[in-house]
C-alpha cells in the first residue's frame, strides 16, 4: 500500500460559459479564484482555479470554459458529485443563499449519519455541501461568507461505478481504506490526509456510460508532496500495470494521468510549487497568465478571451 497520497488535490469540470461559472463560484459559493490561465492543449479556452484563500490543495476547483460545448450525460464511470465541507449547523444559511441566488436541484439527504445539502451547478454538475465538525481548514471570506458558514474545502467524491472492484483495489493501493458501507455505497477514507481524504463508490450496475460535456468532471486529481513522491506512486502504478504519462509540468503543479479501472480519469499532481509561483499571493487570479508557450499569444488571448472579474 502507498502511502504518499494525501487526498484530493483538485477536480477539474468541463463549463459552456466562463462569467456564468465564474460568478457562480465566487459570488454564490463564495470560493476565491486563485488562478486565471489558460488550457494548455486548447489555449483559446480558459483554465479557471477556485479555491480557499490559498489554493490549498485539497481545496481546488477548476474548469475548462468551451463556449459550444454540448451538455454533459451523467453515468458510470466519473465523479457523481463533488462534495464540499461546511460547519456544522450552516446548511440552513446554505438553503437559504442557494434558493435567494436561483440554484436548482435542492434537496437534503443523510448519508453515512451525515448531513448533507444536494444542488446542482450551473452547468449541470452534481455538488453537495456536508456538514463537518472541527474542520482546521481555513475558508475564503472575500464573497462576505461569514467563517463560521463558509465553505472549508472537499469533504469528498462520489465516484459512479458499474462495478467498484477494480476503483476499490486501485484506491487501496493508493492508501485508501474502507471506512463503511450503506445502500451500496462504498466509503474508503485516507487516514491522516489533507482533509479531504474521503471518496465514495456508489455501484449502479445499469448506469449509462457518462458522457463529457458541459457538466461532466474531467478529471480527480489526488494530492501528493513533491516529485519524489509522484514518482514513488508512478513507479507503483507502473508496475501494477497501468498506462501512466510522463509527468508534465502544469505550473502550479507537476502531473502523471491514468485511467482507473472504472473509467475515470485520474491524475496525481504534487503540492509544489502552488499557485503563488508566479502571482503575489494577495493578487492571486486577477491577472491572465499563460503557460510559457503560450506566452506570444497574450494580445490575441486578451482580446478574444471573456472578460471575468480582476
Amino acid at each position: 500500500m502507498l502511502t504518499q497520497i494525501e487526498g484530493i488535490h483538485h477536480i477539474t469540470s468541463m463549463a459552456r460559459d466562463a462569467q456564468v461559472t465564474d460568478r457562480f463560484i465566487t459570488d454564490t459559493l463564495g470560493l476565491r479564484r486563485v488562478k486565471k490561465t489558460v488550457n494548455f492543449d486548447a489555449p483559446e479556452v480558459y483554465h479557471l482555479y477556485y479555491a480557499n484563500g490559498t489554493g490549498r490543495p485539497g481545496t481546488v476547483m477548476t474548469y475548462f470554459p468551451f463556449p459550444n460545448i454540448v451538455a454533459g450525460r451523467r453515468g458510470a464511470g466519473e465523479v457523481g458529485a463533488t462534495v464540499y465541507a461546511v460547519p456544522e449547523g450552516s446548511l440552513d444559511f446554505w438553503e437559504k443563499r442557494l434558493e435567494e441566488h436561483g440554484v436548482t436541484g435542492l434537496a437534503r439527504e443523510t448519508r453515512f449519519g451525515e448531513t448533507r445539502l444536494l444542488f446542482d451547478g450551473v452547468n449541470g454538475d452534481g455538488f453537495a455541501l456536508n456538514e463537518m465538525n472541527d474542520d482546521a481548514r481555513e475558508p475564503w471570506n472575500g464573497a462576505g461568507i461569514a467563517d463560521d458558514v463558509a465553505i472549508r474545502g472537499f469533504h469528498s467524491a462520489s465516484l459512479v461505478l458499474r462495478d467498484r472492484r477494480g476503483t476499490e483495489a486501485l484506491l487501496s493501493l493508493m492508501g485508501y481504506e474502507p471506512l463503511a458501507e450503506e445502500n451500496g455505497i462504498l466509503r474508503m477514507k485516507r487516514g491522516g490526509g489533507n482533509g479531504a481524504d474521503l471518496i465514495d463508490l456508489e455501484t449502479r450496475p445499469d448506469a449509462p456510460v457518462a458522457r463529457q460535456g458541459a457538466g461532466s468532471v474531467h478529471h480527480i486529481a489526488f494530492a501528493v508532496a513533491d516529485d519524489a513522491a509522484q514518482l514513488a506512486v508512478r513507479d507503483a502504478l507502473v508496475a501494477e500495470g497501468f498506462q501512466i504519462t510522463p509527468v508534465i509540468d502544469r505550473d502550479y503543479f507537476h502531473s502523471i494521468y491514468f485511467r482507473a479501472p472504472g473509467g475515470g480519469l485520474f491524475e496525481i499532481a504534487t503540492n509544489e510549487p502552488g499557485f503563488a509561483n508566479d502571482e503575489d499571493m494577495a493578487h492571486l487570479g486577477e491577472a491572465l497568465k499563460l503557460p510559457s508557450q503560450h506566452a506570444h499569444l497574450r494580445e490575441r488571448l486578451e482580446a478574444s478571451l471573456p472578460k471575468i472579474g480582476g
